[in-house]
């Protein structure tokens, strides 16, 4: 069998594309649309990447412990069209997540909202088929 440029290039595309496809979960996959999570604390990192962007949080519980939690967001192009941009989350801001703790038990959990240091509160693009808009 004789492969031309135009095959391979296209062979190489499917390869490249379908990665992150498969990556893709359902919310029900990972997440108890049973548990929603209002947290608040302070923010560490911000991954502004697809499919699914993260900010990690660092929550302070009653007895001053600190626990670093993850909460997944929507894609980069989903939060613009809601008003959210990646210098709206500054590292060491203080910011109020809303949304739903992961299935795993891990301090992990899928966002629906976020409030900012400047009051606005903004949907986060929760991810994947069947998640809930709000907790």
């Amino acid at each position: 069998m004789k492969f031309t440029q135009a095959s391979i290039a296209g062979l190489a595309a499917v390869g490249i594309f379908a990665g992150p496809a498969l990556a893709h979960h359902s919310f029900a996959a990972e997440y108890d649309s049973n548990k929603p999570f209002d947290l608040a604390g302070t923010l560490t990192k911000v991954e502004w990447v697809n499919p699914h962007s993260w900010v990690y949080v660092d929550i302070k519980s009653a007895d001053g412990s600190v626990t670093h939690w993850q909460f997944e967001f929507g894609a980069p192009n989903a939060l613009a069209r809601h008003g959210l941009r990646k210098s709206d989350l500054p590292i060491g801001s203080e910011v109020h997540v809303r949304g739903y703790l992961a299935k795993s038990g891990q301090p992990v959990g899928n966002a629906v909202s976020v409030t900012l240091p400047d009051g606005r509160n903004l949907y986060t693009g929760s991810s994947g088929t069947g998640a809930p808009v709000e907790p």
